[in-house]
């Protein structure tokens, strides 16, 4: 009989247990002559002559039962000999490509990718792109990697393979996994998040389902840590803290295959703005139930007077893309807020704040100004219609590409107000001349100066703007405090 490879639950024992298999050659072949129809067909063939000799076997008489009997259940053997000869074909023929795809190297983050360049994502309109296996797409078979490489993706591999002849020597993981590609990194909460969001949707959408372990992939290498950020917020999001698989005990040529995987290689890419909008809900409030904060919104506070409060949060950096007088920068928010009824000025640092105290922070903040950074990833904690102020150093706009805009953007998604950028004329000096590329490396970590004259009125302008809607929305009775957006629909 064909050996049923070892199940293992994580994370519960995550020390995987050797697989039984006899250690055999574990080269892979092709073969166009056996498929699971065949072995079906072959089954179902079995089943019948079994049958229709048992039929014939209670209306035989007695003298030739005996016989008969022995005959037919000669025959039943072979039939299943044939089935076990052709599992085992089928697992030798189970097929492992390089999980890195070197021919699409040009263009690795577009269409299939160069991460697992022979599958296609699911995709219906406005939703995540992804791979589930087993699916109807990929014919019930399952997915299997093979390969501990961090440093070239090209020598990890993938396949796919049927529950029934998963390939030898391999080892099964239960429960449902999360495989993650992320053409940057886990370790920048922007790009992590960014990485997390598409699985973040899909749990929304399929019952909350959470997953037992999940693989991080970059460029096809293996990844074995994030940052503590996005640790807690999956944590929050998802019931529990990620576990993340480092294959502890598996060899670089044995495959491990899993029960239900789920694979995302495009980010949020696919997915509508009122999808991206449910999902940072979401996050936004499982982040705060986490953190036992109250879900009722800013709308509900007023100060002394019976006015709302307007929080104007300074969200500071230190070193690179820092202000270069802050104080002056806090006196001329200080000033302007001072002048509205129910403003109050919060000048924080995200180095030194915990995960929830980002999040009580945004959760007290109404307009959120701050250099361009990692830092301001924290803005889709803030209630919905909040807004943003950013402040770039010199030479971004021409040099840095569309990544600059990537915070313009997550307010879109996330139901914020981006309420512009100042960009500073003013910094180091290049010697290669403003629009050479190398300049980039200088500009990168430029400071920020300041324009009091565009400050004062930026931000009279916005202040103005979120009291006349706080105003509204108090009159209005208005409220963003639901519970049901913590749920799964």
């Amino acid at each position: 009989m064909a050996k049923t490879p070892p199940e293992l639950s994580r994370p519960t024992n995550p020390t995987l247990k050797t697989p039984s298999y006899p250690k055999q050659r574990t080269t892979m072949s092709v073969s166009s002559l056996y498929s699971p129809k065949l072995s079906i067909l072959h089954l179902a063939l079995c089943v019948s002559l079994f049958t229709l000799y048992h039929i014939r076997f209670l209306h035989a008489p007695p003298s030739s039962t005996s016989w008969s009997l022995m005959h037919h259940w000669e025959r039943v053997t072979n039939c299943t000999q044939e089935l076990e000869s052709m599992a085992e074909k089928l697992r030798q023929a189970v097929t492992f490509l390089p999980l890195k795809d070197l021919r699409y190297a040009d263009t690795a983050p577009q269409g299939h990718t160069w991460f697992m360049s022979s599958m296609y994502d699911t995709h219906e309109e406005g939703e995540v792109q992804y791979q589930q296996f087993p699916s109807e797409s990929s014919k019930g078979r399952l997915l299997c990697l093979k390969g501990k490489e961090t440093h070239d993706g090209s020598w990890n591999s993938y396949a796919l393979a049927w529950p029934e002849a998963l390939p030898i020597n391999a080892t099964l993981l239960k429960g449902l996994t999360f495989v993650s590609y992320n053409h940057y990194n886990y370790d920048n909460i922007w790009h992590g998040l960014s990485a997390m969001v598409p699985f973040v949707s899909w749990h929304r959408r399929n019952g909350c389902e959470s997953p037992s372990r999940w693989i991080l992939y970059h460029w096809g290498e293996l990844r074995f840590n994030m940052s503590p950020w996005l640790k807690i917020l999956i944590e929050a999001t998802f019931g529990g803290a990620p576990y993340i698989e480092n294959f502890e005990g598996v060899n670089d040529s044995q495959p491990v295959c899993f029960e239900k995987s789920v694979v995302m290689r495009h980010n949020e890419g696919g997915m509508s703005t009122d999808r991206r909008i449910e999902t940072y809900d979401l996050m936004r409030c499982r982040a705060k139930v986490y953190c036992n904060l109250s879900l009722e919104g800013r709308i509900s506070e007023v100060n002394k007077q019976g006015l709302p409060v307007i929080g104007l949060t300074l969200f500071m950096r230190t070193g690179p893309r820092s202000f270069k007088n802050e104080s002056a920068v806090i006196g001329i928010f200080e000033k302007e807020c001072a002048k509205i009824d129910g403003c109050r000025l919060m000048v924080a640092y995200s180095n030194n704040l915990t995960f929830c105290e980002q999040v009580k922070l945004m959760s007290l903040t109404d307009v959120l100004a701050s250099p361009h950074g990692a830092q301001l990833t924290n803005l889709f904690l803030m209630d919905k219609n909040s807004s943003v102020m950013e402040f770039f150093p010199k030479g971004w706009l021409k040099l840095a590409g569309v990544g600059q805009y990537v915070f313009h953007w997550m307010a879109s998604w996330s139901g914020m107000r981006h309420q512009g950028a100042w960009r500073d004329p003013n910094g180091d000096e290049c010697p290669y001349g403003e629009d050479d590329r190398r300049c980039m490396s200088i500009y990168k970590t430029g400071k920020i100066g300041l324009n009091e004259t565009y400050f004062t009125e930026w931000a009279k302008k916005v202040l103005d703007q979120v009291k006349i809607k706080k105003l509204e929305e108090a009159a209005a009775n208005k409220t963003n405090a639901s519970a049901s957006i913590c749920a799964c629909g």
